[in-house]
């Protein structure tokens, strides 16, 4: 047998094949893959997690080929949903303060802007206005009626006579507008979504000296408290919660039954309690025992 003829019947039985220029480059080629990632990220807000890649692979000094390939990844994101974030409704008492706060709360992702239509389910209420005058004032109070909505206050120049106005409408933070920067304005939703107050520093001061004034001028004159009860009143109704019966108590406060009767007979009436096992909650419940 030649040797053309060796050669022949080597390459039929797929033995040998000498490879051409085109396979012989292809073998150098770097492959370009692509893939679908999937993992867990974040739902809410920007996370990171891991991921399985499947697709054609990347080789450098063989040929590209096809198959699974796996891996870890990144995934980044803003979630869509409303857990975690606070809602809010902005009221103001001209359009470019309404659309300068919007704008500020609008860009961040932990903020739920709710439309005036449906405001009354918002967490927080934050009123924007110059200055604390009548028409703020009929606004706060009437947002005072919804107990499930905190306010906040953010005003341009607060008066020093407007820290009692402040307290019987109930707001519950009160932010200078030339210090509403947009982090300020979070922290101040935050702190109200989570039952904090916050007022500006001199402003608590103010607020400190104002309740040690009443008390020192119209509480103690009268022997009241800002508990809402007195010092006697306080006193009958924590001998009632640790068991002792009307004749022990008005042994111990040196006070007749008859006394001890109507005294605690008063504190019922006044805070519309049932009975001296429901003052004991009540008083209990708020911190005044």
């Amino acid at each position: 047998m030649t040797t053309a003829e060796t050669k022949s019947r080597t390459t039929e039985r797929g033995q040998y094949r000498r490879p051409d220029a085109a396979q012989r480059a292809a073998r150098y080629a770097t492959g370009t893959g692509t893939g679908t990632s999937t993992g867990a990220g974040a739902t809410t807000g920007p996370g990171t997690g891991t991921g399985t890649v499947t697709g054609t692979g990347a080789r450098t000094g063989m040929a590209a080929r096809t198959g699974p390939a796996t891996g870890t990844g990144t995934a980044a994101g803003v979630g869509t949903g409303t857990g975690g974030r606070v809602t809010v409704a902005v009221y103001a008492e001209d359009l470019i303060l309404q659309t300068g706060m919007i704008h500020q709360l609008r860009m961040r992702p932990e903020i739920e802007l709710i439309p005036e239509a449906e405001a009354d389910r918002a967490q927080v209420s934050l009123v924007v206005v110059d200055m604390v005058d009548d028409q703020t004032v009929q606004l706060l109070h009437r947002l005072q009626r919804n107990t499930s909505t905190r306010t906040g206050l953010v005003v341009g120049f607060f008066e020093s006579g407007a820290l009692q106005t402040m307290i019987e409408c109930g707001v519950a933070a009160v932010l200078r507008r030339g210090e509403a920067d947009q982090d300020r304005l979070i922290h101040l939703v935050k702190a109200m979504a989570n039952g904090e107050g916050v007022l500006p520093g001199d402003l608590l001061g103010k607020l400190l000296d104002h309740v040690s004034s009443l008390q020192r001028t119209v509480l103690d004159p009268r022997g009241l408290t800002l508990s809402t009860l007195t010092a006697r009143e306080a006193e009958m109704i924590r001998l009632v919660s640790e068991g002792y019966d009307t004749a022990e108590i008005a042994q111990k406060t040196s006070y007749s039954e008859r006394t001890v009767k109507n005294v605690l007979h008063e504190v019922a009436t006044r805070l519309d309690l049932r009975n001296r096992a429901h003052a004991v909650g009540y008083a209990m419940r708020h911190g005044l025992i």
